[in-house]
């Protein structure tokens, strides 16, 4: 399936303001920064992961299970910060890894991550409505 043009602009526009925002409450100092620091920037993880995964995957269907099967995974990342083999710390102890995988459990992740799934659902909706309407233009 071909990809709209327009549709994709706006995809990697939205990783990119994902991204920043994500960065941006991930080391917030300033009034409420410890909520930001840890759940609010969870949520743009969702955010970004839908995004990523709906720039390979398109379809109707695809816009349904995305946020579903980010959810499942990042649970399932989650649970892994109870486990600490040697490995698993190396790659924690770097930034990447610790952006991706995170050091410590919280109960409290798992509900930021379904409100980012949901709102990265919603975005997806909305970015598919475009490229259906770009191309009923076209």
């Amino acid at each position: 399936m071909l990809h709209n043009r327009t549709q994709s602009k706006l995809i990697n526009l939205s990783l990119l303001i994902v991204v920043a925002m994500g960065f941006l409450f991930k080391y917030y100092p300033g009034f409420g920064h410890q909520w930001l620091n840890n759940y609010g920037a969870a949520v743009f993880y969702e955010i970004f992961w839908c995004l990523f995964a709906f720039w390979f995957f398109r379809s109707q269907t695809a816009i349904k299970q995305i946020p579903i099967w980010v959810f499942i995974i990042t649970c399932i990342i989650e649970f892994l910060q109870l486990w600490h083999p040697p490995l698993l710390n190396q790659v924690r102890a770097t930034f990447i890894g610790k952006l991706l995988l995170g050091t410590t459990f919280a109960w409290w992740d798992f509900p930021h991550y379904a409100l980012g799934c949901i709102l990265g659902w919603l975005w997806l909706k909305k970015l598919q409505y475009i490229g259906y309407a770009k191309k009923s233009e076209s």
